[in-house]
């Protein structure tokens, strides 16, 4: 073994390692769809097991790729996206491939404007809930012939991992019937996110099969000043319990609710989705429905590898699981 030594690992030492030639090394590091799979674990365990790392520029040169992905999303202060992100870069880094991170701050010009910036320095994309339009990202995949995976939003062609959104409603609105709610309320987050509309498609499904009253509260911005906005009109409405768009919503929710003294969940019980950080640490805790965020960051990897590799990637859906917290109870007598 060459782990102890002083000298650093070279590619004789994973060829004679792993049992194949050197050239067959280097294709299964810089070429894998070119090797079979079986040859491919052996040389990747080998330069795993010595600590051999393969020199960027010059893979480079041979590949014409640049081992960079690039990972565009809208708002990295929301706390979704970090344990995307971080899966994302786990992943990646298996593979020896680096991350380049960009925020668009909600905007859909500079999305598009960065992917255009960013396809020189990345062999592909994965698009984080991307605000632009369909039309505006098949634009930008015409233009740069850069491949894209897109996360939490289907867009055709696109490979996607998106979540069992219309699942995780049916478990927030059992939930809520079996405590006895026959009305609830639901603050959407923005009119233009494929999230919001595949969350309340699942929504009316599943109040309708209950046979429950779906109040719709309207639009807000996607944040804790967006739940505090509506809370009043939530209030004012018949409603026993609120479904939020996701957890920065509900948490808003909560606090004008708290600032009015509308006992939570004594008067109106709250639900979110995400299951970020926060949900868990606030008073009461959050009922929430908890997507697997890194379950979509690994995919998205594993998609993108794919459509480098040359094969055929497959739509992938990660289960969502209901969370009960502190936050939701019987319906008021």
């Amino acid at each position: 073994m060459i782990r102890g030594s002083a000298m650093a690992a070279t590619i004789k030492d994973v060829a004679r390692l792993a049992g194949v030639s050197q050239s067959s090394v280097c294709r299964a590091l810089a070429k894998p769809e070119q090797v079979r799979p079986e040859t491919r674990e052996r040389v990747e365990r080998a330069a795993r097991d010595l600590g051999y790392y393969p020199n960027r520029a010059a893979r480079g040169l041979i590949t014409g790729r640049t081992a960079n992905i690039g990972v565009v999303l809208p708002d990295l202060a929301n706390p979704f996206f970090p344990s995307v992100v971080k899966a994302i870069q786990t992943q990646a880094r298996l593979f020896d491939y680096a991350v380049f991170l960009s925020d668009t701050d909600e905007d859909p010009a500079v999305e598009t404007s960065l992917i255009r910036a960013l396809a020189k320095q990345v062999d592909g994309f994965l698009l984080c809930s991307p605000r632009a339009g369909d039309e505006e990202l098949r634009a930008c995949d015409r233009e740069l012939q850069t491949p894209i995976v897109v996360l939490n939003r289907r867009v055709s062609p696109f490979p996607s991992v998106t979540a069992d959104s219309a699942d995780g409603m049916r478990q927030a609105v059992g939930h809520l019937h079996a405590l006895g709610h026959r009305r609830i309320a639901y603050v959407a987050g923005p009119r233009t996110s494929w999230s919001n509309r595949d969350r309340l498609r699942g929504l009316r499904s599943a109040t309708s099969s209950y046979d429950m009253d779906l109040i719709e509260a309207g639009n807000v911005a996607p944040t804790v000043d967006g739940g505090a906005a509506v809370a009043d009109l939530v209030a004012a409405s018949p409603a026993t319990a609120v479904i939020a768009y996701n957890d920065l919503v509900a948490l808003g929710l909560l606090n004008r609710f708290r600032a009015r003294e509308i006992a939570v969940p004594g008067r109106i019980s709250v639900v979110g989705f995400d299951d970020i950080l926060l949900a868990g640490l606030v008073t009461p805790a959050l009922t929430t429905v908890a997507i697997a965020k890194e379950q979509i960051g690994r995919a998205g990897v594993e998609l993108l590898l794919d459509l480098l590799g040359g094969r055929s990637p497959v739509n992938k859906r990660t289960p969502t699981q209901l969370i009960v917290r502190a936050s939701t109870g019987p319906v008021p007598q």
